[in-house]
Parts: C-alpha cells; sequence; structure tokens
C-alpha cells in the first residue's frame, strides 16, 4: 500500500501503527500486573497450618522439657565428674602417702606402729569408698543425661512425624492452589485471545484499527509469554494445545476465505469491463499496480510493454488514451499525466479485439 498513498498519509498510517503498539505496550503492562498478582486472591499457607495444634503443643512442650532436664543432667554431670576428679586425687596423694609411711615402718619394724597402720589403712579405705560414691553419682548423672537425650529424641521423632505429615498435606494444597490461579490466568487469558481473534477477522480494517491490533498484539503477548512463567509442569500442553487449536481455527478462516476470494474473482472477471473497474477503489488499483499485478485479477503483467493494453489473464483494460492529448495513460488514473485532463476528456476504453469480433 506504500506507493498508493499520498506522503502525509503514509506519515499518519506509520504513526497509527506506533499509537497501535504504544496502546498493547500499556496493556501488556496492566495485562503483567494483573496476572502477577493473580496469587493473592489466594489464601498464603503455611505448614504450620496443616499440623494438629493440640498434638503439636504436646510435642513442643515435652521437647522443651526434655530440654530443661537435658541441660540439668549435664550440669549435674559436670559437676559429679569434677567431684570425681578431686576424690580421685584425694585417693592418689593418700595412697602415696600410705605407701610412704608403709615403707618407712617395714624400715624400723616398731610394733607400737601397728595401732597406726590399721587407722591409716582405715583412712585409706574411707577416701576410696568416696572416690566410689563420686564414681557411682557421675554414673547416675550419666543416666540421667541419658535418658534426657533419649526423652528429647522421641519428642523430636513424634514432631518431625507431625511436620512430615503436614508438609505433605501443604505441599498437596499448595498445587492445588497452584492449578486455581493457573486457571484464573488462564481465564483470563483464553478471552482475551478469543476477543482479539474476533477482532482480527471482523474489526482489523475498521477505522479504529490501531486500538484493534494493539489488544490483538496484547491478548497473543498475554496468552502466549506472560502465561509461560506461570505454568504447572503440564501447562505446556495446553500452551501447544491452544496454540494448535488457534492455528487450525485461523488456517480453517484463511482456506474458506482464500475459496471465498476466488469465486469472487471468477464471478468479477465474467462482469463488464466498466463494472470491474468502478468497484475496483482508486488506492487498491494503484496499490497493485505498483506491486507489477493487474487490478482486477492480480496476476503478473508486465506494465512496462507499451504494446499491453489489456490484462492477457483477465481482459481488464489497464491503458487507455487521454481524450484530450491522446497520451497513453494508466486506466485507473483520474487525471492525465501529460495534460492535467480530468476524467470529463476521458476516452471510452476500447473492448479487447477478441471482444469486438464477437468471440
Amino acid at each position: 500500500m506504500g506507493k498508493g498513498l499520498r506522503l502525509s498519509e503514509k506519515w499518519f498510517h506509520r504513526g497509527l501503527w506506533l499509537v497501535a503498539l504504544v496502546f498493547a505496550g500499556f496493556l501488556i503492562g496492566l495485562g503483567g500486573t494483573v496476572v502477577g498478582d493473580l496469587p493473592r486472591v489466594e489464601q498464603t499457607r503455611t505448614v504450620e497450618d496443616f499440623m494438629d495444634p493440640a498434638a503439636t503443643a504436646q510435642q513442643r512442650a515435652a521437647l522443651g522439657a526434655a530440654d530443661g532436664s537435658r541441660r540439668q543432667a549435664d550440669d549435674a554431670l559436670e559437676q559429679a565428674r569434677l567431684r570425681l576428679k578431686v576424690a580421685r586425687s584425694d585417693t592418689r596423694s593418700a595412697a602415696a602417702t600410705f605407701d610412704n609411711w608403709l615403707a618407712t615402718r617395714s624400715a624400723t619394724q616398731r610394733a607400737d606402729q601397728d595401732t597406726e597402720l590399721i587407722a591409716r589403712t582405715r583412712a585409706l579405705d574411707g577416701i576410696k569408698a568416696r572416690e566410689r560414691q563420686a564414681e557411682s553419682a557421675v554414673e547416675a548423672q550419666e543416666q540421667a543425661a541419658l535418658d534426657a537425650r533419649q526423652a528429647r529424641a522421641r519428642a523430636q521423632d513424634a514432631l518431625d512425624a507431625l511436620e512430615r505429615d503436614a508438609v505433605k498435606r501443604f505441599q498437596a494444597e499448595q498445587r492445588r492452589a497452584e492449578l486455581r490461579v493457573f486457571g484464573y490466568r488462564l481465564a483470563l487469558t483464553l478471552p482475551l485471545l478469543a476477543i482479539a481473534g474476533w477482532l482480527f477477522m471482523k474489526k482489523r480494517k475498521s477505522t479504529w484499527w490501531p486500538f484493534v491490533w494493539g489488544f490483538i498484539f496484547f491478548a497473543l503477548f498475554a496468552f502466549f509469554v506472560e502465561l509461560v512463567p506461570y505454568l504447572p509442569s503440564y501447562g505446556g500442553y495446553v500452551r501447544y494445545v491452544v496454540g494448535i487449536v488457534v492455528t487450525v481455527l485461523v488456517g480453517r478462516q484463511a482456506v474458506i476465505s482464500l475459496n471465498r476470494y476466488l469465486e469472487r474473482q471468477k464471478l468479477a472477471e465474467q462482469q463488464p469491463d466498466t463494472v470491474r473497474r468502478d468497484e475496483l477503489s482508486y488506492d487498491t488499483a494503484l496499490t497493485r499496480l505498483a506491486k507489477g499485478v493487474c487490478p482486477g485479477c492480480e496476476r503478473p503483467v508486465d506494465l512496462k510493454n507499451p504494446a499491453i493494453d489489456f490484462c492477457p489473464h483477465c481482459g481488464i483494460g489497464l491503458f487507455d488514451h487521454c481524450g484530450r492529448c491522446d497520451a497513453r495513460k494508466s486506466a485507473f488514473s483520474k487525471f492525465c499525466h501529460a495534460c492535467g485532463a480530468g476524467p470529463g476528456f476521458r476516452k471510452m476504453v476500447a473492448a479487447p479485439p477478441e471482444a469486438a469480433a464477437g468471440v
């Protein structure tokens, strides 16, 4: 359509395409915001929401009590080990003193020291008894610490079991929520795609075509691009299936339109030359001539050949002669390029030789 438009009309046309793109850009921004905020319609839930409150509180209380008992047992065990260390040190010191005294007594062989030997032996036995008591205390505290650790482990295992069950239910609910949100997004974008298809078929050449094309760009972007980051694992199937359906529908409509166009062309080619020329718009005729095709049947024609005045395919007149200066000019031009004469000076286009001969 480029060569058939006035210069200002070309710029206006480009400006309208810019309007379409800007309009699509704002719609895409708004659509992206809406699609991104759709998860807010769902309540935000955590794993804690799927745990039994009473059982969870009981196990956490048991875990806290076990932690307290373990800390107390560890502190008592540390004190008991310190006392055992002191008792063992006392025992070693007393035993060394007794051994030294015993060695001295053996050297002197004094009978009056037998009573003291008995006393020292008893004292050493008492020290060893205290060491044994300290060892028993350490063993008792180790047992208490072990019991506390095992109690804590049991409470932790019970709490972990509750959490594992809650995690499974949370993940299942999360998948259902994702499916619902995907459904919301699909319910938003699919109608946009349907409206865009209707606008493309019915309104793409209307007066407000920039807004129509802007909405079409927006709908295509929203479905095939904006929806992609939010697709679930099977979402690709949805997108491809919809793409196939849309392609089939558009292709079917294109085939039907092509067949209808060919039928119209066949009927048009059977009409008189003047009727066919009157039904062609001026801009359409110029656009087709600029492409080197016949304005009537759109088949290629050598327009630079001065011997060709009629289309060899459909017979429509392509060139005639000015009624004022007799210059050869396009049959679709409103004014003569040589003298500027208007339609009033236009000769009737001669019929093709075959038509004149009655063939």
